[in-house]
């Protein structure tokens, strides 16, 4: 990793652990997939890529993931994006665009919204949002409004992956799919067709609810959703660039 972790004082004292290298703007900040982090191999390429070609980068841990203080059982998308936005708001001065993973995609709208013209633009990698909404069956979603939590099984590690009651009823009540979505800034969507967890079609869905006009899609027919292999990263490094390009010049 090309820079030491820091820790943030967050919102109601969480200590959030980031990554930041000074650089050209507009800041590239990573946010990472659900209990992912920022020693994935995407982030791990960004921050990389940026210092090489003097781009100023943050990377960070929600609570409850990674080196962040929290337990993950707490963890809420409202809680995550108010700490995102503090920490853009405290370490990067000019202007950020959003990198949001799978959830961090659904996470990117948020915090976009909530941080208004200070983002220059975004780009969704088999963004996800609304997931708590198609990406559950009626039976989970009955267990998690009584309060129970729903385990499934999990592809990438040995533990089974749990959705909490405090996550699902705060994410259902800031899904953005079902109107339009007031954001009228740059994102570039990739989304490989071989994705097993996040069905492609969502970003084109999501292509269409965003009320800007300068969208691009790009869609990886062998992709699968982790989209990590090198032929994966040189592509989102280089739409990265592209989209970064205007604002340097």
């Amino acid at each position: 990793m090309s820079a030491l972790t820091d820790y943030f004082d967050g919102p109601q004292g969480r200590r959030i652990a980031y990554r930041h290298i000074p650089g050209d703007g507009p800041a590239l900040v990573f946010l990472p997939g659900y209990m992912s982090d920022m020693a994935g191999s995407k982030a791990t390429a960004l921050i990389d890529w940026a210092r090489e070609t003097g781009r100023e980068c943050l990377l960070l841990d929600y609570s409850g993931c990674g080196q962040s203080d929290g337990a993950f059982a707490d963890g809420t998308l409202t809680r995550w994006r108010d700490e995102v936005a503090a920490l853009v708001e405290d370490r990067i001065t000019g202007e950020a665009i959003l990198i949001g993973s799978s959830m961090g995609g659904w996470l990117m709208l948020l915090v976009a919204e909530a941080l208004g013209d200070r983002v220059a633009g975004l780009v969704g990698i088999a963004a996800a949002p609304d997931f708590t909404e198609w990406g559950l069956n009626a039976d989970q979603k009955e267990e998690l409004e009584r309060g129970e939590t729903v385990f499934e099984d999990n592809p990438y590690g040995p533990d089974p992956t749990p959705t909490h009651p405090g996550f699902y009823s705060d994410a259902q009540a800031l899904r953005r799919l079902e109107g339009p979505i007031a954001l009228d800034i740059p994102a570039r969507l990739i989304h490989g067709q071989r994705d097993t967890d996040v069905p492609w079609l969502i970003t084109l869905r999501l292509a269409d609810r965003l009320r800007s006009d300068d969208i691009q899609v790009t869609l990886v027919k062998d992709g699968d959703h982790r989209l990590s292999r090198p032929q994966d990263i040189a592509l989102l490094l280089r739409v990265i660039g592209d989209l970064a390009a205007p604002a340097l010049s």
